[in-house]
């Protein structure tokens, strides 16, 4: 049985190599497959995926996907060289990754300051819907997405940089963290499927490596 993962204290070690992941500026040509660009955050869908059937007879289509969305504020923050995260649409917490590996991380420094990089040592998918971020203060920002399958690499991963004012719409069995402001601390309207079903992969655990996030605008 897979163990319950710790969001607060990952167990990975004091350092490791980084897989830099290249950067590129989020256009909707540039997103097909993994999402969109939103405008209006109150205009976008969320998708929500049907129950799936566990035999031979289909799940009536009139029924399997009821459960519709959860809605709430993402909220993000350093402490020190550490980025932490809370979803009140799925009531949790989250240390979501360091701009130096965790063995050299500061506890203390301005947390306001932008940083370089975010290492991150986890990322996930939903497959029971999709999930939109909408900056409630128009701040720019960046997030790695990697096209669905479970044969996920580091390597799949992209960073893309959303510009200021606008927000991101990611569909179902896309890989993503959360998004991560240039600045904080930060709040995002959230809106994800109220199952809130997550298939992970643990970068320091499968691959020895974090994966590094470039934290700025493409040159």
């Amino acid at each position: 049985m897979q163990a319950t993962i710790d969001y607060l204290s990952p167990p990975v070690p004091a350092a490791l190599p980084w897989h830099e992941t290249p950067l590129v500026r989020a256009t909707d040509m540039l997103l097909d497959g993994y999402g969109r660009l939103v405008d209006d955050p109150s205009a976008c869908a969320v998708e929500i995926v049907r129950w799936p059937a566990a035999g031979r007879r289909p799940v009536d289509p009139d029924s399997g996907d009821e459960g519709g969305t959860a809605v709430g504020e993402f909220a993000f923050w350093w402490e020190g060289d550490t980025m932490f995260g809370r979803n009140t649409a799925v009531d949790d917490q989250y240390l979501l990754g360091w701009s130096r590996n965790p063995g050299e991380a500061r506890s203390t420094g301005d947390p306001s300051l932008p940083r370089d990089r975010l290492l991150l040592w986890h990322a996930n998918y939903h497959p029971d819907g999709g999930q939109l971020f909408f900056p409630c203060n128009g701040e720019p920002f960046v997030t790695a997405l990697a096209l669905p399958g479970d044969d996920v690499t580091p390597a799949s991963f992209v960073t893309f940089y959303v510009d200021g004012g606008r927000g991101l719409y990611i569909h179902p069995n896309v890989w993503h963290e959360a998004v991560f402001p240039l600045r904080t601390p930060s709040r995002f309207h959230d809106e994800q499927g109220r199952v809130h079903a997550r298939v992970s992969v643990n970068f320091a655990e499968e691959f020895g490596v974090f994966l590094s996030m470039p934290m700025r605008a493409p040159r």
